[in-house]
């Protein structure tokens, strides 16, 4: 009965208006995706400095590091 009453005379409620509490206007803030570039930047990704087989290279054999090896520093520089 309240159905079919509804449906001929329709349903008129009061629609509430937000109550607005600030007097400037904030602009709601919306998705913001990823960039998803068209084509790479770079030609090729950059390879890394340091790996499991060349960490060291070679100790460096210069005037001031033999000196510090002979006043007794015992401290080896080593070329990465």
């Amino acid at each position: 009965q309240k159905a079919k009453k509804a449906v001929t005379k329709g349903t008129h409620i009061k629609k509430t208006r937000k109550i607005r509490t600030t007097v400037a206007f904030h602009r709601p803030k919306t998705l913001q995706r990823s960039r998803q570039p068209q084509y790479a930047r770079k030609s090729r990704s950059s390879s890394k400095k340091f790996d499991a087989h060349a960490i060291v290279k070679y100790p460096l054999k210069t005037e001031s590091t033999m000196q510090k090896l002979e006043d007794g520093m015992k401290t080896l520089t080593f070329l990465c």
